[in-house]
Parts: structure tokens; C-alpha cells; sequence
């Protein structure tokens, strides 16, 4: 996990000019690099920023450093726990609107998705679409009525909200476990 001042680092960073008003906020990094971690496909440092950007290259004086520790330290908190057999707990704001929050992360999880998505879907297609449903349907990305009637319920949302750990291990399990 990241401490206070990483975290704040963090968001310096991803709220700079040019490219703030793109970006996604922490808990979308978040999720960003959690999908990363549990997903097929690894993203590098680069397209991790890329996507947390909304940068369509990469800026020329290259990724600020605390960036790329910010990726490395979470990717391998991430693997630690799920190899120690943890489910990971998302990232809790200390104020503020944790429906939000959790909207973000959920985003920035199907950005990663989306960077990917044969590769997400070639190993099993089903069960795949099955894990994400939570991820998916929580992102607010889709105007899918069955999503919005989901948003919309609070008791829904947080049956959904619930799922989402043992939906990550799931994951994790589907394209990291020996075969």
C-alpha cells in the first residue's frame, strides 16, 4: 500500500498540467494497476500512464519517477497478497463519497480491460465475463440498462461492491495459477 505523501505524489502527477483534466484520480490508478496485476497481460509502466492520463504518447521528458514507484510498489503488494492467498481490499477514502471512489477504481480496472480485452477473453470467455460483472457494472462506462438498474439500487451496488475481492482473486487464479 501506499503511504500518505506516495499517495499525494502520486496525484501531483496525475492532476499536472496538461493532461489533469484526463486523468484518472488515485482509486482509478487504483483499480488501473490492479487489473494490470490480475489480468493476462501486464501493462508497462508507460502504458499504465498512458491510460491514467489520457495521453495518447507519452510526454518527452518521460514519466515522472514517483509514477513509476507508485506502479511498482502496488503491482507488488498486489501479487504478494494473491500469491499469499489474500484477497485485496480496495482502497477506502478517508472523505469525501466512497461511491465514487469506488466508481473510479472500478473505471480505471475496465480501462485496463479494455487495453487487453482478447487477451481477457481468450483464456474463458464465460467466466471471465462473469468475474468482471462487478468491475463492469460499477465503472459507470456503460449505459447498459441492467448496469444502470444495478447503480441505481443501493442494496445492488453493494452486494456488486462485495463481490469485487473474491471477483480479483477469481481473476488472478483464471490467468496466474499453474495449469
Amino acid at each position: 500500500m501506499l503511504s500518505n505523501s506516495e499517495i499525494e505524489s502520486l496525484e501531483d502527477i496525475l492532476f499536472a498540467e496538461p493532461w489533469g483534466d484526463d486523468a484518472l484520480d488515485f482509486f482509478g490508478f487504483h483499480g488501473l494497476v490492479c487489473a494490470s496485476v490480475v489480468g493476462p497481460v501486464p501493462l508497462t509502466t508507460d502504458a499504465l500512464f498512458r491510460i491514467a492520463t489520457g495521453l495518447e504518447s507519452l510526454p518527452s521528458d518521460g514519466i515522472p519517477v514517483a509514477f513509476a514507484q507508485a506502479v511498482e510498489k502496488l503491482s507488488k503488494g498486489m501479487a504478494n497478497s494473491l500469491d499469499m492467498g489474500q484477497a485485496l481490499e480496495l482502497p477506502e477514502p478517508e472523505d469525501g463519497d466512497p461511491l465514487n471512489a469506488l466508481e473510479n477504481w472500478c473505471a480505471g480496472f475496465v480501462d485496463s480491460f479494455l487495453e487487453n480485452e482478447e487477451a481477457w477473453l481468450e483464456a474463458d470467455e464465460a467466466e471471465t465475463a462473469d468475474l468482471l460483472v462487478p468491475m463492469l457494472t460499477l465503472s459507470g462506462l456503460y449505459e447498459d440498462e441492467d448496469f444502470q438498474r444495478v447503480r441505481e439500487s443501493e442494496n445492488l451496488s453493494r452486494q456488486m461492491a462485495e463481490a469485487i475481492p473474491d471477483s480479483l482473486t477469481d481473476l488472478y487464479l483464471l490467468f496466474h495459477a499453474p495449469a
